[in-house]
């Protein structure tokens, strides 16, 4: 099996049902209190689609991929840093198992773009982090625009997300959640298409724009419902 046909195998995506639900799922799920909100904009979804999310830490992508439903979340492809989960073996394989993952450099997708273009037109949707690393205020930064690129070039959606309460949760430098199921939040917001002559830059702006309110939505409801 070639390198790249891993990320449409069945057999490589039974793997992952298991790892992702019933081990990732039930683990995160239990040590953390999980609220999802926007599923309704998730009807219709098909194809391969560009999930852009902000991201504060390790438990950004978990949340991701066990939030979705498994016929959108089955070859789900999460951007990893090359620089971390592919240095050593058992972090490659492990990052390869539940996340179907595959390396980003942590500047965006140079050197690296065309694996990603060849995921989406093998029909393989894509997880990115635009900020490129994880933020260590719990604040957003600036979006770079590779996840706008992607679809703006292979015509595909993308699907913006926000999370809240996972920084506080499992902070920068730790490795696990703290104790007493903290709160987390995961904001599906509508599928985003390019508008004619929309520019790259310009939609990665929008972008980055749509998940800030998402994420200024979700803090609100967290305040409204502690």
């Amino acid at each position: 099996m070639s390198s790249r046909s891993r990320y449409t195998s069945p057999v490589h995506a039974g793997a992952r049902f298991v790892a992702q639900r019933l081990i990732l799922k039930p683990a995160i799920w239990r040590m953390t209190t999980v609220t999802v909100l926007g599923q309704e904009n998730l009807e219709g979804v098909t194809g391969p689609y560009v999930v852009v999310s902000n991201h504060s830490s390790h438990l950004d992508a978990p949340l991701i991929i066990t939030a979705l439903p498994h016929k959108l979340s089955r070859y789900v492809a999460a951007g990893a840093a090359a620089d971390y989960f592919f240095d050593v073996w058992w972090r490659k394989g492990l990052t390869s198992l539940f996340f179907n993952a595959f390396p980003v450099d942590r500047t965006g997708l140079r050197g690296r773009k065309g694996l990603a273009t060849s995921l989406l037109d093998d029909g393989v949707p894509l997880l990115l982090f635009p900020e490129g690393t994880r933020s260590r205020t719990g604040e957003m930064g600036s979006f770079k625009p590779g996840a706008a690129a992607l679809c703006i070039s292979r015509d595909v959606p993308c699907l913006p997300v926000a999370i809240v309460g996972a920084s506080e949760a499992m902070p920068h430098g730790r490795n696990w959640p703290d104790r007493g199921r903290p709160p987390v939040y995961v904001t599906f917001g509508e599928p985003m298409r390019p508008e004619e002559g929309e520019k790259v830059a310009q939609f990665s702006e929008r972008i980055a724009k749509e998940v800030r309110s998402l994420y200024d939505y979700t803090t609100s409801y967290r305040e409204d419902h502690a």
